[in-house]
């Protein structure tokens, strides 16, 4: 409750509000039309206030700010709440100011290569701790677990061939149209099979395999690893003397190992299916022929390349997700940031990959 003095003749310019009780926030919104109804100069008495919180207090704080307001009869307890909303009643900055252009682009290249770097040496400690599982599993085979490798391979490989193969047949379709385009100015169409073959088992076959499975397993590994660190799953493992790397890493990563280059063949002759009913329908050359000119064009060496680079890349793309999901803290929003980081951070390296090895094999002379 409260009592207001209006002001009497001898006391024209204000009034007095007299408060009782609890001042807290059950009665803020009848205080506060309490005090808008007194005209200044205005008095606050509290000296019959039993009980006041902090929205009591900055309410009186904000008379005293706002309106000139005099606070009389407070307790010590209520004038060290009135002198505590004082100091926190600091200008809040909701954007934090913005440096000059170059002074702005210099400090986000700095952050981005910091985090790059803690990024890179995270990573290979990740890559340390799973060469360590790996021997721990030769050492004693019995916890290897085959189940689990089953079941990823099923995941990994079998379910994505359906994609792979629609991919990989649209793709080798735009390789022979574009190509037979650009060939044609110069009456060279056959080399379109030249192209086709060469292009797809050498190179495209294994790079958009790779893309495809980190956007599809790459993800999932993250996103379900940093589902179970969110449930507390790996710490209930590793409290019960399970290695969340021997049971979660290295069952994901030997099924993309071995699960990639079978992929990988399977793009190969999907897009060079593509195109062959592409030179068939649209240039008229017969498959028999297409065939028999792909067996002249394309050399072992090119197969070997694509088959050799396939694995490297399952392991990059399994090792990313699993190092991206094992971050995951907090809340399930943490899980969207490190999926979407896994999958980028897989595609960036397996391009990185992919240029090492061209210089690699364009040097040892298999080009």
């Amino acid at each position: 409750m409260a009592q207001l003095e209006h002001p009497t003749a001898d006391d024209r310019n204000g009034g007095t509000y007299r408060a009782t009780g609890a001042l807290t926030i059950t009665r803020a919104a009848s205080t506060q039309r309490e005090l808008e109804s007194l005209a200044d100069p205005l008095t606050i008495d509290l000296s019959d206030v039993q009980r006041m919180d902090t929205v009591g207090a900055w309410l009186v704080y904000r008379a005293v700010r706002d309106r000139g307001a005099k606070v009389v009869g407070a307790s010590r307890d209520e004038t060290s709440l009135l002198e505590q909303v004082a100091d926190y009643d600091v200008p809040a900055r909701v954007r934090p100011e913005q440096a000059g252009g170059i002074v702005k682009i210099a400090g986000e290249l700095g952050l981005w290569i910091a985090q790059a770097g803690v990024t890179f040496i995270g990573l290979l400690g990740f890559f340390g701790a799973t060469l360590i599982g790996f021997a721990n599993l030769i050492r004693r085979p019995r916890r290897f677990r085959l189940n689990a490798v089953v079941q990823r391979f099923d995941v990994v490989g079998v379910r994505a061939l359906g994609i792979i193969a629609l991919m990989s047949f649209l793709i080798g379709i735009v390789i022979a149209q574009q190509g037979s385009v650009q060939l044609a100015q110069f009456g060279a169409e056959v080399y379109t099979i030249n192209l086709i073959g060469r292009i797809t088992v050498r190179e495209l076959g294994t790079l958009m395999t790779a893309i495809m499975v980190a956007g599809r397993s790459g993800s999932a590994f993250a996103a379900q690893i940093g589902t179970m660190k969110i449930t507390e799953e790996i710490d209930a493992m590793r409290t019960i003397g399970v290695s969340p790397i021997e049971a979660l890493v290295i069952p994901r990563m030997l099924a993309a190992i071995l699960m990639m280059p079978l992929l990988a063949f399977w793009s190969m002759l999907m897009a060079l299916l593509g195109g062959g009913v592409f030179v068939w329908l649209a240039l008229g050359y017969p498959p028999i022929t297409y065939i028999q000119h792909l067996q002249e064009v394309i050399p072992p060496t090119d197969l070997w390349v694509g088959l050799i680079k396939a694995p490297v890349f399952g392991f990059i793309i399994a090792l990313a997700g699993c190092f991206q999901g094992m971050l995951v803290q907090g809340n399930s929003e943490e899980v969207g940031m490190r999926t979407t980081t896994a999958v980028v951070q897989s595609i960036f390296l397996v391009i990185v990959l992919d240029a090492v090895f061209a210089v690699f094999f364009s040097n040892i002379g298999w080009i």
